[in-house]
């Protein structure tokens, strides 16, 4: 079964690291360099487009003197796990005055969990007519979004698996959660393998932190800003 999964993961990640190109490649104006699904050499800092979605939130990525700094690996710039990457947060805006306003909502994050949790065709759903994917493991994508009368094969992944909303004391939904964190933050870099420790980017401690910050929450404030998250989450 472990054998089984594991193959099961790499699958998601090629396909993932596919998919989100083609998804970043629908922008307009397009990126440039262009991305390509099959090889990361213009991805990571090497990209404005993927830069600004892994630069930690502490940077300014439309500042060129940061963007020049990060790409040099200068001290005053590193890349770690002890700072948020903006594709967390929603629009990829991060206020520091209120540094968890918009936190694991950003828009790509969210398409990835449908993605691989519900089904493909769930991410092609307007703004507007966003599901949670709580509601999408139990009802899956709407009828109407089939095309060409093409029957769907690809499975519902969160309703085989029971996946009825994201807990983080539900070990299976939060560990899925999280492995689409860290899946997506190694789709957007520059990296052509998967390592645990990618330059100065430590992937278990960028795991560890979110785990800390959903099930550590120190204050009532903190705790109620999760327990907001996770109704966002299955709403």
């Amino acid at each position: 079964l472990n054998k089984g999964a594991d193959g099961a993961r790499a699958d998601d990640t090629t396909r993932l690291k596919v998919t989100i190109a083609s998804w970043l490649m629908q922008a307009t104006p397009p990126p440039n360099p262009v991305i390509h699904g099959q090889s990361k050499m213009g991805c990571g800092f090497n990209n404005d487009a993927t830069g600004r979605l892994i630069c930690p939130v502490d940077y300014d990525w439309s500042d060129l003197v940061i963007q020049q700094g990060i790409r040099d690996y200068h001290p005053d710039y590193r890349v770690t796990a002890h700072s948020w990457p903006a594709f967390l947060y929603r629009d990829k805006r991060y206020d520091p005055l209120n540094p968890t306003d918009g936190l694991f909502k950003g828009k790509l994050l969210l398409k990835t969990f449908k993605y691989i949790f519900t089904s493909p065709t769930s991410t092609e759903l307007d703004d507007q007519e966003q599901t949670s994917p709580a509601m999408l493991s139990m009802q899956g994508p709407p009828k109407q979004r089939r095309t060409d009368g093409k029957r769907r094969t690809r499975c519902n992944v969160a309703g085989l698996l029971n996946m009825k909303s994201v807990q983080p004391r539900s070990l299976l939904s939060l560990h899925s959660l999280l492995t689409q964190v860290i899946q997506l933050r190694f789709a957007l870099s520059s990296t052509g393998s998967w390592r645990i420790v990618d330059d100065e980017f430590n992937h278990q401690e960028f795991y560890d932190n979110i785990v800390d910050f959903l099930e550590l929450a120190a204050t009532s404030d903190a705790v109620k800003e999760v327990e907001d998250l996770l109704l966002w989450w299955n709403r």
